[in-house]
């Protein structure tokens, strides 16, 4: 799977949790981009991205993330493993 097609899933998944269909995410996006993005949403969307790809994060490599972009590349990673 490669990065935009992971972006466009992200992306999906912020619409939902956010129930907002105006999100649109970039790579550079971060929490202070996004309203809504708090803590409490942070884990809806944890929760959903890890369902849509099935996959599992470690709180420690979550909390290290900066940006979308770093969120799609452990995606990555993580997809490459399984």
């Amino acid at each position: 799977m490669d990065k935009s097609v992971i972006l466009d899933t992200l992306t999906d998944v912020f619409r939902k949790v956010l129930d907002d269909p105006a999100i649109t995410l970039t790579p550079e996006t971060t929490a202070e981009d996004v309203e809504n993005w708090d803590s409490l949403n942070h884990v809806f969307i944890v929760v959903e991205v890890e369902q849509r790809f099935g996959i599992k994060f470690q709180a420690a490599e979550m909390e290290e993330l900066k940006n979308v972009g770093e969120l799609v590349d452990l995606i990555e990673r993580r997809l490459a493993k399984s």
